[in-house]
């Protein structure tokens, strides 16, 4: 299992995260691309904490389908365009990791990919159990690509 940890020797974190996590070398890694907050039905959500809700609700279903919760998310890293929005981050954040505590990197930036984006979650997960994936990987209905579609 994942050690999730905050030095002693330095300030506690500002907000629920951890500062280090170290993990055996052994473990399964999913790294999801940045989500955004496009909805199942490919509209956007229409506003900055709509669309956090469903860009949690996207990475949440790449953990899932992978096999994975949120007890295996390891980082996350957030990009709002919205100054100021930290508060509301924390808020949406602290609900949907339920108490879990992983590694957390909150960034304002200028834009992201379309100016409607208003913000953009990534994440790393990691399980040390078995591969689970490969075995049950057909019967999801995922896309699967044997190289990067671009």
């Amino acid at each position: 299992m994942p050690r999730f940890f905050n030095p002693r020797t330095i300030a506690r974190p500002g907000s629920k995260y951890s500062h280090g996590v170290v993990h055996s070398a052994r473990a399964r890694r999913l790294v999801v691309s940045g989500q955004v907050g496009v909805l199942p039905d490919g509209s956007l959500a229409p506003d900055l904490e709509g669309q956090m809700e469903a860009a949690w609700d996207n990475l949440l279903a790449v953990l899932t389908e992978a096999g994975m919760g949120v007890p295996d998310l390891v980082k996350i890293t957030a990009f709002v365009t919205v100054p100021g929005s930290v508060d509301v981050f924390r808020t949406v954040r602290d609900r949907r990791l339920m108490g879990h505590a992983p590694a957390s990197t909150y960034l304002e930036i200028a834009g992201l990919a379309r100016p409607d984006f208003l913000f953009e979650l990534e994440g790393e997960a990691i399980s040390e159990e078995a591969d689970l994936l490969s075995a049950r990987w057909p019967e999801t209905g995922a896309e699967t690509f044997d190289t990067p579609r671009s």
